[in-house]
């Protein structure tokens, strides 16, 4: 059978990392509430796909206005995934006005890389951080300015799924399988060395935890099956899911940064971890071997 979902779950430790909109003075972080009313901070999957596309040098797709106010924002019509990655990758709607047309028409690629919002594993405990610029205002003897922000410091986990077969292939436009290929390892690379920059800081995303492989189901198996409790990652919920189906056990890789996570021989003994550059070694020959298998 063609394995040709590739999936997986990362976990990383960052602070504080993607801000919504403040109320007053008060800068408020982005998060959402579960059902026992604790608060989960989140960095959306739109910053995350900001941060990936810049850093990996693919934010010089072409763009124009689709409408006569100047509003809207798409993709050029003149843009095709045989030059440009992002929207190979990431999708893309494109509009063709009536002037141009007899119809207007709205043309979609819908994303063969999806993202998922990466969520906190441990509940925000409303910490502020209290702010002044006493270093500015009191050159001149000015009056302080004071605002407040929330903060947190936690893991993080987040989980990206890639359609193997849809890459490179949009209509009658068909990149090589080495191009594909080669895409896709640039994704990992950049998913392996992730940064964000935010506030005068630079947040570190690289993950510390991997878990996934090369299957036949498209589906983010791992997604939702992350937990952290005192510093101690869940492995009972993911050997559940391994020993749970020969073809995920068989195909799943799995990565750990030493001495992170206070269990740490946990993961390695009953997860047959390895280290996180390891495992995007072997998903980058995955990707090899497929695109080699189609060849």
């Amino acid at each position: 059978m063609n394995k040709n979902g590739l999936t997986m779950t990362m976990v990383f430790l960052a602070e504080s990392a993607n801000y919504g909109e403040g109320i007053g003075n008060i800068t408020a972080l982005k998060k959402m509430t579960r059902g026992g009313y604790q608060q989960y901070t989140y960095i959306s999957r739109q910053a995350l796909r900001y941060n990936l596309i810049q850093q990996l040098n693919w934010d010089n797709t072409p763009v124009a206005v689709a409408d006569a106010k100047k509003s809207v924002v798409q993709f050029a019509p003149s843009a095709t995934i045989e030059k440009y990655p992002e929207i190979d990758l990431f999708g893309y709607m494109k509009t063709v006005s009536k002037k141009d047309e007899e119809k207007g028409s709205a043309f979609t690629r819908s994303a063969v890389v999806r993202l998922s919002n990466a969520i906190a594993l441990e509940p925000y405990q409303s910490d502020m951080d209290y702010l002044t610029n006493m270093g500015l205002a009191k050159r001149e003897n000015f009056q302080n300015t004071i605002a407040q922000s929330e903060i947190q410091r936690s893991y993080y986990s987040y989980t990206v799924c890639v359609d193997l077969e849809r890459v490179g292939i949009d209509g009658k436009i068909e990149i090589s399988n080495e191009e594909k290929a080669d895409r896709i390892k640039v994704l990992l690379d950049g998913l392996q060395y992730l940064y964000r920059d935010i506030r005068g800081r630079r947040e570190n995303l690289s993950p510390l935890f991997i878990i996934g492989g090369r299957y036949t189901k498209k589906n983010p198996f791992f997604e939702n099956r992350i937990k952290v409790e005192k510093n101690k990652l869940n492995t009972c919920i993911l050997e559940e899911i391994l020993k749970g189906n020969n073809e995920i056990e068989e195909n799943t890789y799995v990565g750990v940064t030493t001495d992170i996570f206070d269990n740490d021989w946990e993961i390695k003994e009953k997860l047959q971890a390895k280290t996180v550059g390891m495992v995007f070694q072997k998903l980058k020959e995955e990707v090899d071997m497929y695109y080699g298998e189609s060849n």
